[in-house]
Order: C-alpha cells, then sequence, then structure tokens
C-alpha cells in the first residue's frame, strides 16, 4: 500500500472532502432505485422475473456507481492518510469506538479497487484492435471489471463518511492537519474609562 505525504493545503482538502460528500449523495440515490427496482422486478425469494431485463439495470448501477466514485478516486488516498494521522491525535472523548474499523474497510476496499483497476487496464489492452466503446466486446468486460468493483466502491458509499467525521472532530481539536472553525471574535463592550492619578 503506498502511503502518499500529507498535504497541509486545506484548500485541497476541503474540495477532496466535497468530492467525497458528492459521492456519498449520488451512491445513496443510486443504491436507493436499485432496491426500488429490485423489489418489484423480482419474487418473494428474490429471483428476478426477467434474468436479462435484471442483468441490464444491475449493470447500469454498477456502471453508475463507478461512474460517481471517478470524481473521489484522486483524492481518496489523501484523505485516508490524513484522517489515519488525525485519529490518534483527537482526544479520546471526541473518538468514535468503529473509526478505525471503518478506515481500515475503506483501506481494504481502496487498495482492491486499485488492482482491479490495474487488471482492467491489461483487459482493455488485450482486446481485438476493433473492440470499443459501445461494442459488445468492450463493453461486456467493462461490465464485468464495474461488477467486480461494485462491492468494494459499496464499502466506500458506506463507510466513507467516517472521513468527514474524523476531519469534522479534528477541526475542534488542537491539531494542524484540520482548518480551526471559522468564529466570530466576540470584543467585550466599550466600559467606562478611568483616569489614574498619579
Amino acid at each position: 500500500m503506498r502511503i502518499l505525504p500529507i498535504s497541509f493545503d486545506h484548500s485541497a482538502h476541503r474540495d477532496f472532502l466535497r468530492h467525497l460528500d458528492a459521492f456519498l449523495r449520488d451512491s445513496e440515490q443510486i443504491l436507493t432505485a436499485w432496491d426500488a427496482y429490485s423489489e418489484e422486478h423480482t419474487d418473494l425469494d428474490g429471483w428476478p422475473y426477467d434474468d436479462d431485463a435484471y442483468g441490464l439495470r444491475q449493470r447500469r448501477r454498477d456502471a453508475d456507481t463507478a461512474e460517481a466514485f471517478e470524481t473521489v478516486r484522486a483524492g481518496a488516498r489523501h484523505l485516508l492518510a490524513t484522517a489515519d494521522t488525525q485519529l490518534p491525535r483527537l482526544p479520546p472523548v471526541s473518538v468514535q469506538a468503529h473509526w478505525g474499523y471503518r478506515l481500515g474497510v475503506l483501506h481494504s476496499a481502496l487498495d482492491r479497487l486499485d488492482a482491479l483497476y490495474e487488471q482492467w487496464l491489461a483487459t482493455r489492452d488485450s482486446l481485438p484492435l476493433g473492440a470499443r466503446p459501445g461494442t459488445p466486446a468492450f463493453d461486456s468486460a467493462l461490465a464485468e471489471h464495474h461488477a467486480e468493483c461494485w462491492s468494494h466502491l459499496d464499502d466506500w458509499a458506506t463507510h466513507g463518511h467516517v472521513l468527514g467525521d474524523i476531519n469534522t472532530a479534528a477541526q475542534y481539536a488542537p491539531s494542524p492537519l484540520a482548518p480551526p472553525p471559522a468564529t466570530m471574535a466576540v470584543l467585550p463592550a466599550p466600559g467606562p474609562t478611568h483616569t489614574v492619578r498619579r
């Protein structure tokens, strides 16, 4: 696993967190739509009424989730490395017991996604010369790649919020790794002035 140095560019960190928030929202909508479709198009035992239609819809879920994660991928290692450094510096009272576990799940999922991406590049390069997006050979291989990635993307959808939770906790704890919360300085009201005579 590559450990990237932590950048103290708070603006970039906030951008990565915004991309993560967008992914979490998008993936929730994708999963909600999938659950509704699956419930409507399967019998009481969970078997699809139409295997082909169900498979196509599942492929769309996988592809949509993969596409939503692309905005997170560039900053994912940074977010994990920052959270790994922030977490041990937090006061114990502000730490949730499950945070370390969730970070471990995210690390494992990202490692697996990186490995699957490398496999996809090799698969794509081995396709026949005429195989391009829109052709059965390409689209079938890409759908298989998305299907292999989906459970790891779902781990990010399920546990990714911990990165924001840790960052929020770090904002309220002494740490150079998160920008301090914006506060308004409260100045004392002007009082009467006294002249000291000597």
